[in-house]
C-alpha cells in the first residue's frame, strides 16, 4: 500500500513541481517583459525631455535675438536723436543771436526816432511812437518765431525718436514668443 501511495505522492509532488516550475517560468517572462517595457518608457521619457529642452533652448535663443535686435534699434534711435541735438542747438543759438541783433537795431532806431521826434515833436511825435511800437512788435514777433522754431525742431526730433521706438517695439512684438 505504501508503494501506491508513494507513487501518487511522488506524482502529485512531480505535478506540483512542474506547476511551480511553469509558474516560475511565467513569472520570469512577466518580469522580463516588464523590465523591457520599463526601459522603453525610460527611453521615451528621456527623448521627450530632450525634445522639450531643445524647444526651450530654441525659444530662448529666438527671444534673445529679438531682445538684441530691439536693444540695437533702440540704441540707434537714441543715438540719432542725440546726434541731431547739436544741430538743433546751433539753430536755436543762431535764432537767438538774430533776435539780439534785431533788438539792438530796434533800440538804435528807437533812439534815432526819439531824437527825430524831439526835433520835430509836433510833426513826428505820433509817427515815432508808431515806429517804436512796430519795432517792439517786430522784435517780439521774431523772438516768438525763434522760440517756436526751436520748439518745432525739438518736437520733430522727438517725433523721429518716438517713431523709431515704435518701429523697434513693433519688431520686438512681431518677433516675440508665440
Amino acid at each position: 500500500m505504501f508503494g501506491l501511495t508513494d507513487k501518487i505522492i511522488g506524482a502529485i509532488a512531480g505535478g506540483i513541481a512542474l506547476l511551480l516550475a511553469a509558474a516560475l517560468a511565467w513569472q520570469t517572462y512577466q518580469l522580463s517583459s516588464e523590465r523591457t517595457a520599463h526601459q522603453a518608457l525610460k527611453l521615451e521619457v528621456s527623448q521627450a525631455k530632450e525634445v522639450r529642452t531643445t524647444a526651450a533652448l530654441g525659444a530662448e535663443v529666438k527671444t534673445a535675438k529679438a531682445e538684441f535686435t530691439h536693444a540695437q534699434a533702440t540704441q540707434e534711435n537714441s543715438d540719432a536723436f542725440t546726434t541731431s541735438q547739436p544741430v538743433r542747438d546751433a539753430i536755436a543759438r543762431a535764432d537767438l543771436a538774430r533776435v539780439e541783433r534785431l533788438r539792438v537795431g530796434a533800440e538804435r532806431r528807437a533812439a534815432t526816432n526819439r531824437a527825430q521826434a524831439q526835433a520835430n515833436a509836433a510833426a513826428c511825435g505820433d509817427s515815432a511812437d508808431q515806429l517804436i511800437a512796430l519795432d517792439r512788435q517786430l522784435v517780439e514777433g521774431i523772438g516768438v518765431v525763434a522760440a517756436l522754431r526751436s520748439d518745432l525742431g525739438r518736437r520733430d526730433a522727438e517725433v523721429v525718436l518716438l517713431h523709431g521706438q515704435i518701429v523697434a517695439d513693433r519688431a520686438l512684438i512681431a518677433d516675440g514668443p508665440k
